[in-house]
């Protein structure tokens, strides 16, 4: 119960950004793929997923979907690991192209496509990975991205159908690479592939999941499996923040600062390195068949959330530390504390020091909900000493938490000039020493 106050105070959050955004009714259903003209235009989910493993969603993040695009980075994620950056990159550019998704965008001497993110460098990507056959190799991308999601995914079979028989376009890309040289193998086979990839069914947390796993060094937060290697998200992550978003890939970098890859399903994946991974659906498109409400919703998580990777990150060590009797210049009252008491009648204590964003608020207050697991609802201490700044955004979270600690009837005390914004949700006390006293009090 304890633990899921965490989940409940982000899940808020999220829940705020969906009623906020869930009214932009501008944008169009992709129809060109007759089953997705056929997606409820009301629909809106976000998901979050840490690089601790901590899954948070709100609306519509359940809605089964398919992949489409935003399959395209986690492709080529595997090709990268199979074959390493030189021979991909011979193969498929890493330049944005300035040019719709579907955009004729290949190389005029070598036939070479702009970067794997477009129609033509996703099909030549997906040509790359090794396998006997095309059978396997959809296979292995299946399983891949299974790998990332962290479950087993399956194929809408449907869309799969409609993408073989209405992608005129993409057949003609891939006759095209065949004809410049830079697709090697039949294109039927190529194109049987990237359909079938293109109709795999998720959902927001399946994005946000899979956008975690790159997040978190290739490692999947949730399963801990290793998926691909550290250095292949670094690629990955580079092409996606210059080519994600098409042609409008420069204006999201600029607002929203976040590696990110969109769909024309109405899917949308962003990752802030080291931190977490985000996936959002809502089948509405721009312009560039890009989710309107998703890139609303993400670049205002982004704002509030200081995400942005050209912000000056929080410098110093971990957050979240340990107890510890002599941690701090205070550390003499937790000494005469255990000398004088067993160690049942010590407080529940977490600490923290540093600056304080989002990610190092989420880890306290998880630290402060294990803590209080194990303890029930005797009281608890949260160490600020060293703490030298807490931003809007952790402040936020740690409210909606303590709010509802004490509404579950747990007593919260603060130590420390950072817990000044928290007054209102607990007590604030003016040492370590008179924290210690102050949790001895009968409740």
């Amino acid at each position: 119960m304890v633990m899921r106050v965490v989940s409940d105070a982000v899940n808020a959050e999220l829940a705020n950004l969906c009623h906020t955004f869930r009214e932009l009714n501008s944008g169009h259903l992709a129809t060109y793929i007759p089953p997705l003209a056929q997606a409820d235009p009301a629909d809106f989910g976000l998901a979050l997923a840490s690089a601790d493993g901590h899954r948070y969603q709100a609306g519509e993040a359940d809605r089964l979907f398919t992949i489409q695009s935003v399959s395209k980075p986690f492709v080529l994620a595997l090709a990268l690991s199979e074959l390493g950056a030189a021979e991909v990159f011979r193969r498929v550019g890493a330049e944005p192209s300035g040019e719709p998704f579907n955009a004729i965008s290949l190389d005029p001497e070598s036939g070479r496509p702009a970067n794997p993110m477009i129609n033509a460098g996703a099909i030549a990507t997906t040509a790359l990975v090794p396998a006997a056959g095309a059978e396997r190799r959809f296979s292995r991308i299946l399983e891949t991205l299974g790998r990332f999601a962290g479950r087993a995914l399956d194929v809408d079979e449907e869309v799969y159908r409609a993408e073989a028989a209405t992608g005129d376009r993409n057949i003609a890309l891939a006759h095209l690479m065949r004809a410049a040289g830079s697709l090697t193998g039949d294109p039927s086979d190529a194109l049987d592939v990237y359909f079938r990839q293109c109709a795999i069914r998720v959902d927001a947390v399946d994005l946000a999941v899979m956008a975690a796993t790159l997040a978190n060094g290739g490692v999947n937060p949730v399963t801990g499996e290793r998926v691909v290697p550290e250095p292949v998200t670094v690629q990955v992550l580079a092409v996606m923040a210059t080519c994600g978003m098409y042609d409008g890939s420069g204006d999201w970098l600029l607002r929203v600062g976040l590696p990110a890859k969109s769909g024309v399903s109405g899917g949308l994946v962003a990752i802030s390195p080291g931190r977490s991974g985000l996936g959002s659906y809502s089948p509405l498109l721009d312009a560039a068949g890009n989710p309107v409400r998703p890139v609303a919703a993400l670049a205002a998580l982004s704002q509030e959330l200081g995400l942005h990777l050209m912000r000056r990150p929080p410098p110093g060590p971990p957050s979240v530390v340990e107890p510890g009797a002599g941690d701090g210049p205070g550390g003499a009252a937790w000494c005469r504390a255990e000398g004088e008491t067993s160690p049942g009648d010590l407080p529940t204590w977490v600490a923290a020091r540093g600056e304080l964003d989002f990610t190092a608020a989420e880890r306290l207050a998880y630290a402060l909900a294990e803590r209080l697991t194990e303890v029930g609802h005797g009281p608890a201490v949260v160490d600020l000493v060293q703490v030298t700044a807490v931003d809007a955004a952790a402040e936020r979270l740690i409210g909606g938490v303590l709010e509802r600690l004490t509404a579950m009837g747990h007593r919260i005390g603060f130590v420390g000039d950072a817990a000044a914004p928290f007054r209102s949700r607990g007590v604030v006390l003016g040492s370590r020493s008179a924290a210690v006293e102050w949790s001895r009090l009968p409740s």
